[in-house]
């Protein structure tokens, strides 16, 4: 391919407001617009701002984490990579693969959600014409530079940020009593069981779905090695990120909670197909918002293509970075003269329209299956960055260095890490729980994607005879001119 060569050489193009809204756009979208109602139903008002306000711990302490590691070894494999420098080698094989092969389902998977967005407007549209249009569009956005990826990104997650400050703004003065008639007061909050329903399960339960939501932060670690001046932009996107996703999401849960009462039925439906009960839409109608669901629809929809930008851009970096650890054909690791991994973003974006294909032919359990194990890789993520950022800083101090010359330093060493894995093995376990079907077959289904990562891993460990990385032997070298 003309203007492909044999040398990596990613380009540092994101400026820190790329860096920032990547980071705010990876954990902003349907989790919060749509299925925030279902939470508030399961747990009330109360139980769903506790279970988001741990979340938001965990959330903080996995981005600090990530943080400390990517500003003092910013390259583009981030967590899997630091799982093979500092853990062992083969869950970085593993965690890698997990991850690509998640996100690549996830880019399909918001390309059968956008064809249900488009026919709110076009119910008699075709959804293989807009997928392409709309894949199309994603790759072209990633095929020209990072720079222009980002570029992108910061506009579609800009309005959802626009969108989410316009309903606290307005959620506040509804609540005031300024704007959509009486207020409600703490009426809602008193309601039936409020504010807590359902129990220590239900928080559970709600925390479990919550996690799901958050997913996305991470991805400010694997842009960090194709970021201008990653040891002051990454920090200051890490700080800026958690504390603004914090107030988005409990900001969002409070005033739902003021203003709907988590009896109202509309609010446990869930899934894009029944948009027009977003929370989001019924507190923007009540304002007197008579296009709140066409609003709603059109934000969840730059929303969706946000998500399916982003997760094309993670997934083709880190089947990048498993070619340059010689865990990848090599050939996904060449690049264009853009600074983009050609070869292994043509392979991400066919598998995500296979994918998308398998869903629109007839092939529903296929692609199901395929999504379900993909959706445990998130969390499996969060726990390689909780277990590196241990064992990391166990071998900065082994090999004589002093953290006061970090950069950036994640805050309650060693409890924050300690208590992230944690919280993540009790998601990975409740998983069970949260899907709800208590049958063999329920089981399989839950813990697929916890099976393929298990086989990954221990194959790996298998054929290389990978041992477990002791801290004088961490690989603590950062080549700012590979990007590796």
């Amino acid at each position: 391919m003309e203007g492909v060569k044999n040398e990596a050489s990613l380009k540092r193009g994101l400026k820190q407001r790329h860096l920032t809204m990547i980071g705010l756009g990876g954990s902003i979208g349907t989790g919060l617009f749509v299925a925030l109602g279902y939470n508030i139903t399961a747990a009330g008002p109360g139980g769903a701002l506790v279970a988001y306000i741990i979340t938001g711990a965990l959330v903080y302490f996995l981005m600090t984490s990530l943080g400390e590691m990517s500003t003092a070894i910013p390259i583009t494999g981030s967590f899997s990579s630091y799982c093979t420098r500092f853990v062992d080698p083969a869950f970085g094989f593993a965690v890698g693969w997990n991850y690509w092969f998640s996100w690549s389902i996830c880019v399909a998977m918001e390309l059968v959600v956008s064809c249900i967005l488009i026919k709110f407007w076009l119910p008699d549209s075709n959804n293989v014409l807009w997928s392409a249009i709309f894949l199309a569009l994603v790759y072209l956005l990633n095929y020209f530079s990072s720079r222009v990826y980002g570029e992108g990104e910061f506009w579609f997650a800009g309005i959802k940020v626009v969108t989410v400050i316009v309903f606290l703004i307005m959620g506040v003065l509804m609540i005031l009593g300024i704007m959509g008639g009486e207020s409600p007061g703490f009426s809602n909050w008193t309601v039936g069981e409020a504010p807590f329903v359902g129990g220590a399960l239900a928080v559970l339960s709600c925390f479990l779905l919550a996690g799901f939501s958050f997913q996305g932060t991470e991805i400010v670690g694997i842009a960090s090695g194709e970021t201008e001046n990653p040891e002051k932009t990454v920090p200051k996107a890490i700080r800026s990120v958690f504390w603004r996703i914090m107030l988005f999401y409990i900001g969002s849960v409070a005033i739902i909670g003021f203003l709907l009462p988590y009896t109202d039925p509309n609010l446990s439906k869930t899934g894009v197909e029944n948009l027009i009960y977003s929370p989001f839409t019924l507190v923007f109608e009540r304002a007197g918002l008579a296009i709140a669901a066409s609003l709603m629809n059109a934000v969840i929809l730059t929303s969706v293509l946000s998500c399916g930008n982003a997760g094309l851009y993670c997934s083709t970096r880190m089947l990048y970075s498993l070619a340059e650890e010689g865990k990848a054909p090599q050939i996904f690791k060449k690049v264009n003269k853009r600074g983009t991994p050609i070869y292994a973003l043509n392979a991400t974006t066919l598998i995500a329209a296979l994918c998308f294909l398998t869903a629109e032919f007839g092939l529903n359990d296929v692609y199901y299956w395929l999504l379900n194990a993909s959706a445990l890789t998130g969390f499996i993520a969060w726990l390689s960055i909780a277990l590196s950022h241990y064992s990391f800083r166990r071998a900065y101090v082994a090999q004589g260095n002093k953290i006061e010359d970090l950069k950036f330093k994640a805050k309650l060493y060693p409890f924050g890490p300690i208590l992230s894995a944690v919280l993540c093995v009790c998601i990975i376990i409740g998983q069970f729980y949260a899907y709800g079907d208590f049958t063999l077959m329920g089981f399989i289904v839950a813990y697929i994607g916890l099976f393929i990562f298990l086989a990954c891993y221990l194959g790996y460990k298998f054929v290389k005879k990978t041992k477990w990385i002791k801290p004088l032997e961490a690989d603590l070298t950062y080549y700012p001119d590979r990007n590796i």
